[in-house]
């Protein structure tokens, strides 16, 4: 029986880089004990990311694996992987995590592994999105939920919520309304796959019913 039809929670770990805004939208929805997986670990790869200490505040157990301590991309993955492991961990959600996998690591985690970025993938892939959207003068943004493959910023979509532009603003107005977006979204995603309602099969996002509205928000 698997944890998706024994309603068990799914284990879930959440991997950060920084301040860990989305991480702490996440612990806010799993303290409901309704909520279908439970964060059993923070992990950050450098040691005075602050969300640290509002993981710790809520209780739930954190670590550092810093990436300089390691000889390369393979090394440091290798040591992840390892705690993950350790941890019992059957989903890794990252939120803010500046470091790019290697395809040995997100092939193992396939399926099982999710990000979030704030825009309306394929646009603005990378850095300095907020940038490219309003120097592209698109009239939405937003931000997507997707799976995690080897390619950056380009697997699966789980799902999106929508960012109206507001012409005149700044990339940081922009930010800060496209960030509440993504404390709705995020949560909401994560519990669709935890459920199983939102899976990953033959490279495309398949749902349940109509779970996709769940992750489709304006």
């Amino acid at each position: 029986m698997t944890p998706e039809s024994s309603g068990a929670r799914r284990r879930a770990a959440i991997l950060i880089s920084g301040r860990g805004s989305n991480m702490a939208a996440l612990l806010d929805a799993t303290a409901d004990p309704a909520f279908p997986a439970e964060i059993v670990l923070v992990l950050s790869n450098r040691p005075g990311a602050g969300g640290l200490a509002r993981a710790e505040q809520a209780g739930v157990p954190t670590l550092v694996i810093d990436h300089k301590q390691f000889d390369g991309r393979p090394a440091f993955d290798a040591a992840l992987d390892a705690a993950l492991e350790a941890a019992g961990v059957e989903l890794v959600v990252l939120a803010g995590f500046m470091r790019l996998l290697t395809a040995e690591f997100t092939r193992k985690w396939l399926g099982r592994m999710v990000n979030i970025h704030p825009s309306l993938l394929p646009s603005f892939k990378g850095v300095h999105v907020h940038e490219q959207a309003l120097a592209g003068g698109v009239r939405f943004s937003g931000c997507t939920v997707h799976f995690v493959t080897a390619d950056m910023d380009a697997g699966p979509i789980i799902g999106q919520a929508v960012v109206p532009v507001v012409p005149g603003e700044s990339p940081d107005d922009l930010a800060a309304r496209t960030l509440s977006a993504e404390h709705r979204l995020y949560p909401a995603a994560v519990a669709l796959v935890a459920t199983g309602e939102a899976r990953l099969e033959g490279g495309r996002t398949v749902y349940a019913g109509d779970a996709w509205a769940r992750v489709t928000l304006t």
